[in-house]
């Protein structure tokens, strides 16, 4: 006597509605994680060119021989000149969002001071004169994270800065 077996070839309806429903789960964590790591990055970002950019100026500035532009005490200007250890130094933007310096003396640069995943927008300095026998400046920027992301992220920075 002869037993004949039939093999199951595919899957029941149980076993794909089983399989797609695990998917759906899967795959909504997985998005759900790339978006926090996105998020994450993007602050990352912001902070860190933020934090750099105040810390350069703070340290050129305070070891700056003079302060060209803005020039006298309340003018202001979307530009910084600076003379240290006789060379003439120029910071400001350029039309892609970028805070670049440049060696004005020997004509050097532009250099970018931000990252390529951040741009800086609304750059502004402000003489505030001599205080305390400083010459001071108040700092304004934005720093905005291109990484893409459904909401931005930028960080509006301000200090003040005065020379040794």
């Amino acid at each position: 006597m002869k037993k004949h077996f039939t093999a199951n070839k595919g899957f029941t309806l149980i076993e794909l509605v089983l399989y797609m429903g695990l998917f759906g789960i899967l795959s909504s964590v997985f998005v759900s994680l790339l978006n926090n790591q996105l998020g994450s990055e993007t602050t990352a970002s912001t902070d860190e060119n933020g934090k750099y950019l105040l810390t350069r100026l703070s340290y050129d500035i305070s070891n700056a021989q003079s302060i060209l532009v803005p020039a006298t005490a309340g003018s202001q200007s979307a530009s910084l000149q600076l003379k240290i250890n006789n060379i003439n130094y120029l910071y400001a933007l350029d039309a892609n969002g970028n805070f670049q310096i440049k060696d004005t003396t020997d004509n050097l640069g532009p250099y970018n001071l931000n990252d390529y995943d951040a741009t800086v927008s609304g750059l502004l300095f402000k003489r505030l004169g001599s205080v305390g026998g400083k010459n001071t400046l108040q700092v304004n920027f934005t720093v905005m994270s291109t990484t893409k992301q459904k909401t931005g992220q930028s960080k509006s920075l301000q200090t003040t800065i005065g020379t040794r």
